[in-house]
């Protein structure tokens, strides 16, 4: 996940007592990478993430080579829970396979999801970083808790629908994904992500896989990734490199452009996408929330108040 045109102005929020929850003030796109970050949208906002991109598959030992062109959309909306975000993601695909005994043009569905993503731990929430008037290299010393990762949980149900090529014949028409969320914040440009994933996996050929995406904010418009995905089931294993920018075209729309490639030749894989992501936030209000101690804090100064008018009236 990507969280990449954000200036992370949201964590820098977070190492305050109060802390304004999910929301930040630039759009914060998964794009276009193809990892989660661990944090949701925030409350009531709709976030639209599309593309398209060009693939190749090429099998050295088959002599068999898929070429073809798709289209990636993702659907984002948060609700109920500030920490909640609902998420339909679609990717539908059209290509030609090619082999010594087989030509055919196909397309289809390569993936139909429908999940939400709750974010459980927050390193951040509820924390006041210390200042020492004393000590400048104690406030510049490396602080431990930055190594303290975001956590979320995804839950999701894939939808095969109709006559698809690229499912197995024996896959039933819907199966469960489950995603652990993992984001770290190394500074105020630079961010890990690490998706742990089971998906399918009730039926014939569950596939389990990771995918680690690493981004770094440029300047105020510019930031790039590079991204490691590995997955693995008993049809097939492999592991794919990517790396690609984004650039934010205004506070609520972000273009990126991304390729990748795998290292084996059974098969080789390149694919290269553009996209671009929107966000619609009118409908959003500030959240704020406070630590334990300020909570308490204001409701002691609250009571002595109160008490405070009591008397005064008294004496009237």
């Amino acid at each position: 996940m990507l969280q990449i045109k954000t200036k992370l102005l949201g964590f820098l929020l977070l190492t305050t007592g109060i802390t304004f929850a999910q929301y930040t003030d630039e759009i914060n796109s998964n794009r276009p990478g193809k990892s989660f970050g661990a944090y949701s949208i925030g409350k009531k906002v709709i976030q639209a993430e599309s593309g398209i991109f060009y693939t190749k598959e090429k099998h050295r030992l088959l002599e068999s080579e898929a070429k073809g062109f798709g289209l990636d959309l993702a659907l984002r909306y948060g609700a109920l829970l500030e920490q909640l975000e609902f998420i339909a993601e679609m990717q539908y695909q059209t290509d030609t396979y090619s082999s010594p005994y087989l030509d055919e043009k196909r397309n289809g569905f390569k993936q139909l999801t429908v999940g939400a993503k709750y974010l459980f731990y927050d390193p951040w929430k509820n924390y006041k970083e210390k200042v020492n008037v004393y000590s400048w290299k104690a406030n510049k010393k490396f602080k431990w808790r930055k190594l303290l990762p975001a956590v979320g949980a995804y839950a999701g149900a894939n939808f095969n629908i109709g006559d698809n090529p690229y499912t197995f014949p024996t896959d039933p028409k819907v199966s469960p994904k489950l995603m652990l969320v993992l984001q770290n914040h190394f500074g105020s440009r630079t961010v890990l992500t690490t998706n742990i994933i089971a998906d399918k996996f009730t039926t014939d050929y569950p596939t389990y896989g990771y995918i680690l995406t690493l981004s770094r904010g440029i300047d105020e418009h510019w930031s790039m990734f590079i991204e490691n995905q590995g997955y693995k089931s008993d049809w097939y294993a492999d592991s794919i490199l990517r790396g690609g920018a984004a650039y934010l075209l205004k506070k609520n729309m972000q273009i990126d452009a991304s390729i990748g490639t795998n290292i084996k030749t059974t098969p080789s894989i390149f694919g290269g996408a553009i996209g671009f992501s929107w966000r619609f936030d009118k409908s959003y209000k500030p959240v704020e929330i406070q630590s334990e101690k300020e909570v308490k804090g204001a409701s002691k100064g609250k009571k002595a108040e109160m008490e405070k008018k009591k008397r005064s009236d008294e004496v009237q």
